[in-house]
Order: structure tokens, then C-alpha cells, then sequence
């Protein structure tokens, strides 16, 4: 006679689903106090970005429930008046929450980086209120999150379409050390010919910089690596990583130690009927994965987060967070068994990817 062992649940909860706007590319933030802090982006589609704005909501009871949406920007409408696309969120030591934004004057296969501006906005209250834009130098699409390095430097990344290298995408990082009042850079993260790396995400381990990028030739190839040993000044050439398939990585430390790193995959080729995107996975690894220097030299342990059922599949961007007492919480959009694209949360403990003998 069998006997079922119990395993770990993934709680999953709805952050928002209104059926006006296709709600998409969420990130989450934590709080001193403890509150969940959601960014996400309002759009057309995600192929249409005629109107977009972008709008916070939060939650107290650690993502079980949320609060209605409230608007960080005002409403962009038409062609050429700086459209917004992926915003990220950060909690800063000082208590402020900043969210990083890039604002397209035009569309994303033909821009220029000068047609690519990143802003950041600040909020004193949890996400309550927020103040003015602050316009950055950073010119490129799908920032990163804000990165606050232990000795206060920020670093913002954002990666752009090269017209004169073959067409390919290049990851670069500027970075501040008043806080933004001056500026420092390009520094080149990513840029490889026959590659097209972008959406990067970067995360400090020890005393190195590691950079885990989307590579998007549309082939399914693995997630790229580079790394850098003088705080985002300069980077190593390119590695494979072992995540196949890997689009728009979020990569961040655990309190154990390890990494998690949440992603998309697409597996290229004629992907699938509308969008390709159907899956959204969390991959677990480890400091000496992250710092290896040969794709066979690192490991990750893969877990399914979700499955995308709608003929017109489209998710895969996430942000997370880790509580005080280790369970994680993922944000991510799907369009699933809603009209239009909805922002989703799961809640899960670590145990849940790596069962640990006791």
C-alpha cells in the first residue's frame, strides 16, 4: 500500500486583473516594515503601447490581499510623447522606495538610445505617494532594478539596439555615488557578436558584481553571464549559464546564501499560435555557480512557477522578494483565464525547489 507524502504548496493569489488595460512586466519590493510594494505597467498590449501609465498597489498581509491600484505617472497617449514600458522597483536603505522606468519616444525595433530615456521616481510613505520623474542619463530599454552596492553606489542598467554592430542588442551600466546628483558611465555589461544580450539583472556576490542577461537571438540558447571586479567600472566577456531558454532573469540572494534567479522561458524556434511565452520558471543555484567561469562549472535546480493556458500566451517578467523568516513571494503577468494580461503573486518556502534532509 502507497502512502502520499505531502510536498510544500505554491500559494498562488491575485495582485490585479482589470479588464480596461493589459497589466503587465510587475516587480515587488519589501519594506522595512514589512509592507509589499507592486509595480506594474498599464498598456494597450503588450504590442501596442498607445496608452500607458504606470501604477502601484500594495499589500500588508504578505500578498494574501491587495489594495486597488494607485498612479505613479500620468497617462501617455499617441505616438511620440514618451510611452512607458518596464518599471522596476527598489527598497533603499534609507527607507525610500525608488522605481526605474524607460520612456520610449519611439518603437522599440527602430530606437536610438536618445530615444530611450530612464526615470526614477522616489516615494517616502511605503508607496503612498510618489514625487516628480528624475530624469537619469541611462538611454536604453528594460532598466534593471536600481542596484544599492554596501558602499552606496548605484548602479542603473538598460540595454539598447546597436544599428551600427549587425543589428545586435548591448547591455550597459551607468552608475552614481551622491545618489544621483552626478553620473558616471557607459560601462559596456554585455556585448558579444552573434549575441544579442539584454534585460539584464545584476546582483552582488562577495565582492563581484554578477550580470545574468536574456540572450534574445530566439534560438532557446542559454542565459549568459559576465561579471565585474571593480563595482560595474568594467566586465568580463560573456559565459553560458545553465538556464536554457532563459528570458528576462531576476536574480537576487538569499538569506541561506544561495541565489534565486526567476525567468521566462522561450524556447525559440516557431514558438507558438499569438505569443510565445507560456512558462515562467525559478531556478536555485549557488555563490560558487554564480562566480564559476565555465558554463560546467555551475548548476541550478529548475522549478515550473507557472503555465500560461491562453491561446494568446504572454508571461514571464517577475520580481520577488524574501521575507525575514525565508518564504519568498513572486510577482509575474499572465494572461491565463483573464481577457487581458493580469498580475499574479506566489508565496512558497524554499523548501518547496530543494527538499533538505533533516
Amino acid at each position: 500500500m502507497s502512502t502520499a507524502i505531502a510536498a510544500p504548496a505554491i500559494e498562488r493569489f491575485s495582485i490585479s486583473n482589470d479588464p480596461d488595460w493589459y497589466e503587465a512586466f510587475p516587480d515587488v519590493a519589501l519594506t522595512a516594515r514589512g509592507r509589499l510594494v507592486c509595480v506594474i505597467a498599464e498598456c494597450t498590449h503588450h504590442g501596442d503601447r498607445g496608452e500607458t501609465r504606470i501604477a502601484v498597489c500594495h499589500s500588508d498581509d504578505r500578498g494574501a490581499t491587495w489594495s486597488p491600484k494607485r498612479h505613479v505617472t500620468g497617462l501617455h497617449q499617441g505616438k511620440g510623447t514618451g510611452h512607458y514600458n518596464c518599471p522596476r522597483i527598489t527598497a533603499l536603505r534609507d527607507g525610500r522606495l525608488v522605481v526605474a522606468v524607460d520612456r520610449l519616444y519611439s518603437p522599440e525595433q527602430s530606437a536610438s538610445p536618445d530615444d530611450c530615456q530612464n526615470v526614477l521616481l522616489f516615494s517616502s510613505d511605503e508607496g503612498e505617494t510618489w514625487g516628480p520623474e528624475i530624469m537619469t542619463p541611462v538611454r536604453g530599454i528594460v532598466p534593471d532594478r536600481l542596484i544599492e552596492l554596501r558602499d552606496g553606489r548605484w548602479l542603473l542598467a538598460a540595454h539598447y539596439l546597436d544599428k551600427d554592430l549587425d543589428r545586435r542588442l548591448i547591455q550597459r551600466v551607468w552608475w552614481t555615488d551622491d545618489q544621483g546628483a552626478s553620473w558616471y558611465g557607459p560601462a559596456i555589461v554585455g556585448d558579444q557578436e552573434g549575441l544579442n544580450l539584454c534585460e539584464v539583472s545584476i546582483v552582488a556576490v562577495d565582492d563581484t558584481l554578477v550580470a545574468f542577461h536574456r540572450e534574445n537571438s530566439g534560438q532557446g540558447w542559454d542565459c549568459y553571464k559576465t561579471m565585474s571586479f571593480d563595482r560595474g567600472e568594467h566586465w568580463t566577456t560573456p559565459v553560458r549559464f545553465p538556464l536554457p531558454a532563459c528570458h528576462r532573469p531576476v536574480a537576487g540572494l538569499l538569506k541561506d546564501g544561495r541565489l534565486l534567479i526567476t525567468h521566462r522561458f522561450m524556447q525559440g524556434g516557431l514558438g507558438w499560435v499569438g505569443w510565445w511565452t507560456q512558462n515562467t520558471f525559478a531556478a536555485l543555484t549557488d555563490r560558487a555557480s554564480a562566480l564559476a567561469q565555465r558554463r560546467n562549472d555551475a548548476h541550478a535546480r529548475i522549478m515550473p512557477l507557472d503555465f500560461d493556458r491562453s491561446p494568446h500566451s504572454d508571461t514571464g517578467y517577475t520580481g520577488w522578494v524574501q521575507f525575514d523568516d525565508g518564504e519568498i513571494y513572486v510577482v509575474n503577468y499572465i494572461l491565463d483565464d483573464a481577457p487581458k494580461a493580469q498580475i499574479r503573486g506566489y508565496r512558497f518556502r524554499p523548501e518547496v525547489m530543494l527538499w533538505e534532509e533533516r
